[in-house]
């Protein structure tokens, strides 16, 4: 079986990675091509405009409805009213503009609606969980990236902006075209905060995974004949962030990569199996974790990851 791609190897795809997870465990991983991340942003940004257009229309028919209780004469004179309409209408944009990126990142899925909608998602080179820090520094690149070159280029037609608008646009090209300048398809807020964008495809599991799901859950192996029960203590050790780097890995299911996890988890939860059937040890770990995390949220409790 061929082994995983290191640092320094031959990679089987030029967009194939390999991050290492803080328990030193390899998960290989796909980067997102410059195309799904323009669609991402696009699609992004039609919900911006579409969700800020309905509510601009929101505030109309609120408008209309104190022009009804005041009177078209009372109203045109209630100019504070009028005003604080606007206040709302700014500060939802405000938020929005910024606010969706950040909770839809910071989320478990890391990806906003534009993203999950073309299979992609952002992940921290580090190999751990996104921190607040890196999701800030990277959507607040994007003004510099993006918004103010654009006003530039909007604002210089008018002739009132001088060499400005030549400005904007050089500025506007070298950041554009910042993904295209390394093999990782970073744009420069990715190089700030330490983020990849990488492949997430809405795929179910392996049959491997879903078809022995009772076997699995039981905890027996049909290669040693050992049985994994674990309990209450073992499976509160981790989260749903180690539950989707397990099933990647289960998914992936490459020997060099399952004796690691296999390992690591073991000293984690105090436990030393032996050797012979990792595979079966980890099916039994993620059905039971898995089951165990399914079970919490239907009682309104989350554990987003280890350190929650």
């Amino acid at each position: 079986m061929a082994s995983l791609p290191r640092t320094g190897a031959l990679k089987r795809h030029k967009k194939e990675r390999v991050l290492v997870t803080p328990e030193g465990i390899e998960v290989p991983i796909m980067l997102a091509s410059r195309g799904s991340r323009l669609g991402a942003l696009i699609l992004d940004f039609l919900i911006f405009i579409i969700g800020s257009y309905l509510f601009l229309l929101l505030l109309v028919f609120m408008a209309g409805g104190v022009q009804d209780v005041l009177g078209p004469e009372t109203f045109e004179n209630a100019q504070g009213a009028i005003e604080f309409l606007y206040v709302i209408l700014t500060l939802f944009i405000f938020f929005v503009r910024y606010g969706y990126f950040l909770a839809f990142e910071l989320g478990p899925r890391g990806a906003t609606w534009g993203k999950r909608a073309v299979g992609i998602r952002v992940a921290a080179r580090s190999g751990g969980r996104l921190t607040a820090e890196a999701v800030i520094a990277r959507n607040l690149l994007r003004d510099i990236e993006l918004f103010m070159p654009l006003v530039f280029l909007l604002v210089a037609p008018t002739g009132e902006t001088g060499s400005f608008g030549i400005a904007g646009a050089i500025w506007f090209g070298i950041f554009m075209l910042f993904p295209f300048f390394n093999k990782d398809n970073l744009r420069a807020g990715d190089v700030i905060a330490g983020t990849w964008v990488v492949e997430a495809p809405r795929t179910k599991l392996a049959d491997t995974l879903s078809t022995s799901g009772a076997a699995a859950v039981s905890g027996s192996s049909n290669v040693t004949g050992v049985r994994y029960d674990f309990g209450e203590a073992e499976l509160s050790v981790y989260g749903e962030h180690e539950l989707q780097v397990l099933e990647r890995v289960l998914r992936e299911d490459k020997d060099d990569a399952l004796s690691p996890v296999h390992a690591a988890i073991c000293r984690k939860i105090g436990w030393d199996p032996g050797a012979g059937d990792e595979r079966a040890f980890l099916e039994a770990f993620y059905a039971q974790l898995r089951s165990k995390l399914e079970g919490d949220m239907r009682f309104g409790k989350r554990k987003a990851d280890k350190h929650s």
